[in-house]
């Protein structure tokens, strides 16, 4: 990936123009001071992928849940359950993580790491879009199905496992892969409580080497190659459950 990376910020060295002295050795795999710095930006790699999959994972299931609680027929559970949705996505990702890093603690009386403040706010935010994601699947679904589920004596659940949900995912999961690459962009505001994932790293060095146009292009492009990734993961899967 290193490799890559640096084989995309050659091709565009020659349109770069101006007065600008551009620095592009700071991030050049090709001498000992560029691939330390290199070394340094992807070490962070691992947080960034870990706190997405993990984010995502727990906001999927939180989002389900949310959104069958939405298939309730009370008016109050519905209630609450709009109300959710509307508070949550009303406030900035950056907000609750803050307000989860800082605040939370003083209310249960438990400090967090970063990594876990980030996982708990970036599931928290991400949880009331994928629960709409699952709504519109669930509605999408054709009700006779589900009524001949009823028909030969399926309980709820077991018709929601069986008939809706399987139906529902081949729906929305173009929307859910949209949503997972949301993630991974939003788990760059964790760093500002100190977890040190991709934007982290590349902030710590441009401190040091005051290179911040080089680096940041750098970070760029290592974000863009992993949301490429995750799309073209999400067409392979697409695919597959459309055969």
């Amino acid at each position: 990936m290193k490799l890559f990376l640096s084989l995309i910020l050659l091709l565009i060295l020659p349109a770069c123009s101006g007065n600008y002295n551009w620095g592009w050795y700071a991030v050049s795999p090709f001498n000992n001071i560029g691939s330390s710095n290199l070394n340094f930006l992807l070490s962070g790699l691992g947080y960034t992928i870990s706190i997405s999959l993990i984010s995502i994972f727990f906001a999927t299931f939180l989002g389900l849940a949310i959104s069958m609680i939405g298939l309730s027929k009370s008016r109050i559970v519905k209630t609450l359950n709009i109300s959710y949705i509307e508070i949550i996505r009303s406030v900035p990702v950056l907000v609750m993580i803050l307000w989860i890093y800082y605040g939370l603690p003083v209310l249960v009386g438990i400090n967090f790491t970063a990594f876990v403040a980030g996982i708990i706010a970036l599931s928290i935010c991400d949880s009331p879009f994928i629960a709409e994601i699952f709504r519109s699947g669930f509605e999408a679904v054709p009700k006779g199905q589900s009524e001949a589920g009823t028909s030969l004596g399926m309980s709820f659940f077991k018709r929601f496992r069986l008939i809706t949900l399987p139906q529902a995912i081949k729906i929305i999961l173009p929307a859910l892969g949209n949503q997972f690459v949301y993630m991974l962009k939003m788990s760059s505001l964790v760093s500002i409580i100190g977890l040190d994932e991709l934007t982290r790293k590349a902030n710590e060095l441009v401190v040091s080497q005051y290179r911040p146009l080089e680096i940041y292009t750098f970070l760029v492009l290592e974000y863009l190659v992993l949301i490429l990734v995750i799309s073209y993961l999400v067409r392979k899967m697409e695919k597959k459950l459309s055969n």
